[in-house]
């Protein structure tokens, strides 16, 4: 992987630190629904791949694992071991990209990632490496976003682009969310089956939701900030005339389609 990409990359998603812990919040239900797919054991090896503030990595600590969590991003990782202290056993974290993960062959009983390799660059490297860290019919479990082009995530995604001079990611993340592409590549190394699962975020209001993502989630906060500034409210008022169409009762229900897949290593 290029040096500089990686370095742009990993500023771009660690820019919010410890504030993308909000983001993580939204996501709790799938996040907790994949660590109980993987089912950690008391003493159980476990790579956490993209472990953002570490939410995946910690459930499977207090399941008694032995974790160790991955990020590309160093503040992602500094906030994820302040929110882990106290921990016991503690998940140990360091950087590293999907594609080069810097342990030796076997070393893990399992494999876990929650909306973090489907961001990778070279997927099908990513694929290849998690299978090496994984010992014999060791097991996998991924949280991805489905591929739907008319649901909430695409159109997020698509309006976030709308507002955004960077280039589109050298690799769809809605690759991993085809079942057709999951089983051509990752079945090509792991005994996979996927589950569809609808991921429910509830907040109060569209400002709500507006300040959880401009402060936690580097693909918005460095959208809002590269733009001029009489610029800023106008993208501010698309992103909630977007999110007002979730209204229900008293507060929003954004419904967005994700799949929970389980693997064993060949």
């Amino acid at each position: 992987m290029n040096t500089d990409a990686l370095s742009s990359e990993a500023r771009m998603w660690g820019q919010p630190g410890r504030s993308y812990d909000g983001i993580s919040f939204g996501l709790s239900d799938t996040i907790t629904h994949t660590v109980q797919a993987l089912w950690p054991r008391p003493g159980e090896r476990i790579l956490d791949i993209g472990t953002g503030t570490g939410w995946a990595a910690r459930l499977a600590a207090w399941r008694g694992a032995s974790v160790t969590g991955v990020d590309i991003s160093p503040r992602m990782l500094e906030a994820a071991e302040a929110l882990s202290a106290g921990l016991d056993p503690r998940p140990v974290f360091q950087q590293a990209a999907a594609e080069a993960l810097p342990f030796g062959d076997e070393s893990f009983d399992g494999v876990i990632s929650t909306y973090g390799v489907i961001f990778s660059s070279e997927p099908s490297g990513a694929v290849a490496e998690m299978a090496r860290v994984l010992r014999p019919a060791g097991r996998l479990a991924l949280a991805t976003w489905a591929d739907e082009p008319d649901g909430y995530i695409a159109r997020f995604f698509g309006l976030v682009g709308e507002w955004s001079d960077a280039p589109p990611p050298p690799a769809s993340p809605f690759d991993w969310g085809r079942s057709s592409w999951l089983r051509e590549v990752v079945g090509e190394r792991f005994e996979i089956d996927i589950h569809e699962q609808v991921t429910t975020l509830y907040a109060p209001d569209v400002a709500t939701v507006w300040k959880e993502y401009v402060n936690g989630f580097g693909p918005v906060m460095a959208t809002y900030a590269a733009l001029p500034h009489d610029r800023r409210d106008a993208f501010r008022a698309a992103f909630e005339d977007f999110h007002r169409s979730f209204t229900v009762g008293s507060g929003l229900a954004i419904p967005r389609l994700a799949l929970v897949v389980r693997g064993v290593r060949h």
